[in-house]
């Protein structure tokens, strides 16, 4: 079989590992000798052993003389775990074929130098854009130093979030907001606006899928929020953080450090909001790698504004509102070729409705 066919093998395994190995990637391995795979493994979950050394251990077989697939390039710094080319040069491996190289400046090209330097063939960039696609989220962190921003929504077909009168219950499916849950398990934090916790009085918690509760980042300012708000509640299940400025009331942020919530002081904008920019710097230095963005209005249109956001994830359904309050508003946009600029990556049905995946620029 070729190269191709072995990493798409270590690619599958990879993704086991989705929502589950931040702020690490996503890596899969597979051991090739006599063309029969002897040897698979991936990583499982944030601390736990590597996909190569997991890939060795349940061989089932001598791994010496073999070939190592992996689709990130294998590690040489003690973290959690040891370096991975150790194992790979106590296991005798004699080649080992590389999706792409690491952007740690710790990793990056070095591990390849040390396995050619004990005489182990090294072949990179096989599938190098599925690989980087898999953990764009990791790249884009270790690469800035600031977290992978996701910017959700559901609309009607003219482009409304919610009714004249503020409704907005339920635009999409419920397939698509099966889908929506799926997002926040495969993101570190989930993000709103104030508004969007005084109008909908949100939960921010994963329920209609299995898996991880994100962080709960709530925009506000001027700690607006009410002390029964249903994102304050269960903070043993999903933390919440709220993202204020220096000009919030000091006895309100005392009230919710009393109840175990965090208030972070974060530098104000022009506009005496909390300045996003210096929030992204602040999360990415805490590990947090990726955000998924979901209203309400006014945070989708300063995200886009201000161009944070990495992708987006549209839900159209097959309504049309009329008058009602659009999802993204003024971005200071005067022609046609100063808008924003997309790349449709997937166009899908979910349910009734239409959901477009994009990124961004």
């Amino acid at each position: 079989m070729p190269d191709e066919d072995y990493m798409k093998r270590a690619l599958y395994l990879a993704r086991r590992g989705m929502g589950k190995t931040s702020p690490n990637p996503m890596v899969g391995a597979v051991i090739i000798k006599s063309d029969r795979v002897i040897g698979e493994g991936y990583y499982r979950h944030f601390g736990a052993k590597h996909a190569e050394v997991n890939a060795i251990e349940n061989a089932v077989e001598d791994v010496s003389g073999a070939t190592m697939y992996v689709t990130l390039e294998p590690c040489c710094h003690y973290g959690q775990t040891p370096p991975c080319t150790d194992a790979i040069i106590a296991g005798k491996i004699n080649r080992v074929v590389i999706g792409m190289l690491d952007p740690d400046k710790r990793v990056s090209g070095r591990s390849v130098e040390i396995l050619r330097e004990h005489s182990i063939e090294c072949t990179v960039g096989v599938l190098e854009e599925e690989c980087r696609a898999l953990n764009e989220t990791y790249i884009k962190h270790r690469s800035t130093g600031l977290p992978f921003v996701t910017v959700k929504f559901a609309q009607t077909l003219d482009g409304r979030i919610a009714s004249s009168t503020g409704h907005s219950r339920w635009i999409s499916s419920p397939a698509s907001r099966k889908i929506g849950h799926r997002l926040r398990t495969r993101h570190d934090a989930v993000l709103v606006g104030i508004g969007t916790v005084v109008k909908d009085n949100p939960q921010l918690t994963v329920r209609l899928v299995r898996g991880r509760n994100p962080l709960r980042i709530v925009l506000d300012s001027s700690l607006r929020i009410a002390s029964d708000a249903t994102v304050l509640t269960e903070q043993e299940k999903a933390i919440t953080l709220i993202a204020a400025t220096s000009g919030a009331p000091r006895n309100r942020a005392a009230a919710l450090e009393k109840m175990g919530i965090e208030v972070l002081t974060v530098p104000a904008d022009t506009r005496g909001d909390v300045d996003l920019r210096q929030l992204l710097k602040i999360l990415g230095e805490r590990n947090i790698s990726s955000i998924l963005v979901e209203g309400g209005a006014e945070t989708i249109t300063s995200f886009l504004r201000l161009g944070l956001a990495d992708r987006l994830v549209v839900f159209t359904a097959p309504r049309i509102m009329g008058r009602g309050l659009e999802a993204v508003g003024e971005l200071d946009i005067k022609d046609v070729a100063g808008a924003l600029k997309l790349t449709f990556e997937k166009v899908y049905r979910s349910g009734v409705d239409i959901v477009v995946e994009a990124r961004v620029g």
